[in-house]
């Protein structure tokens, strides 16, 4: 070969080295330090069914504890009573004990018992050596949220509409108008299945890299757990998201005062789209 013919492979090499990493591959390099990471220390952790399951659950417990000081503190602290929905209401010891204990109950008779036979059924999780593209984790997610955003969406509004499906499975989840971080598990078997069932099978049907999953399971917990937990912070996702495209604590509280509004449990289009349309049906 030639030097200059050797010369211009070179070249071309290189450049196309150079377009991999500042090209496409810059986004694939972005989780990758964090899913080596991952897979170097916690790989047979991470292989176990069961590690969703710990992880949903280790996340919620973790959130309703915070909550749960900050409601206690409450009534002597004003800078954390001022973002209160409603600050002249403290929450009790006996409204603490009783939802944490319908919360255990629920664990024990139903996650448990579903951990278990996922462990011994499911196959151990596939861990691909490459991360998802960080496009592809945030688009993930997003779409999880939207697919159960409709999803519960639809099983809410039935069941409010249905009564004897609002007496029978939803009207556990009611006995509080006043919702605070612990109501958000205090539910019917029912409903905890329903909302179990979506959250894994959704990033399934939307073939989510596992980390992905993950990342979907635990945004949706947190989420969940702020649209209950009966605070107005700046921080909160709907003071984040533009447009009043997210509902947040503020409607789902709306909604536990007035139970006939705001049936999605994040996104505000499909309540908007309802409320256009029963509009327009009472004015034909």
């Amino acid at each position: 070969m030639s030097s200059g013919r050797l010369l211009r492979t070179e070249a071309l090499s290189w450049m196309s080295d150079v377009d991999n990493v500042t090209g496409g591959q810059s986004q694939d390099l972005a989780l990758q330090p964090v899913w080596d990471y991952l897979l170097q220390n916690h790989h047979d952790h991470l292989r176990s069914p069961l590690f969703p399951v710990v992880l949903s659950i280790t996340t919620y417990f973790f959130l309703v504890g915070l909550y749960t000081v900050l409601d206690m503190l409450a009534p002597y602290w004003p800078c954390i009573n001022r973002y209160r929905l409603h600050p002249d209401r403290p929450i009790t010891w006996p409204n603490i004990w009783t939802t944490l204990c319908v919360t255990i109950y629920n664990h024990l008779l139903y996650i448990f018992p579903a951990a278990v036979a996922q462990w011994l059924w499911r196959p151990p999780t596939p861990l691909p050596r490459e991360a998802p593209t960080l496009w592809s984790f945030l688009l993930g997610i997003l779409g999880c949220m939207v697919v159960f955003d409709f999803q519960y969406y639809l099983w809410h509004l039935l069941h409010h509409r249905v009564p004897w499906l609002y007496r029978t499975f939803h009207a556990v989840h009611h006995q509080y108008n006043q919702p605070f971080s612990l109501v958000t598990q205090y539910l019917s078997g029912w409903e905890l299945f329903s909302v179990g069932f979506w959250a894994t099978v959704d990033p399934i049907l939307l073939q989510c890299h596992c980390m992905t999953t993950w990342g979907f399971m635990v945004f949706n917990v947190y989420v969940s757990t702020e649209d209950h937990c009966g605070y107005d912070f700046p921080w909160a996702v709907h003071n984040l998201v533009p447009f009043n495209l997210w509902g947040g604590a503020p409607k789902h509280d709306a909604h536990h005062q007035r139970p006939g509004t705001n049936f999605a449990p994040f996104f505000s289009h499909w309540d908007c789209i309802q409320s256009h349309t029963c509009i327009d049906l009472e004015f034909s």
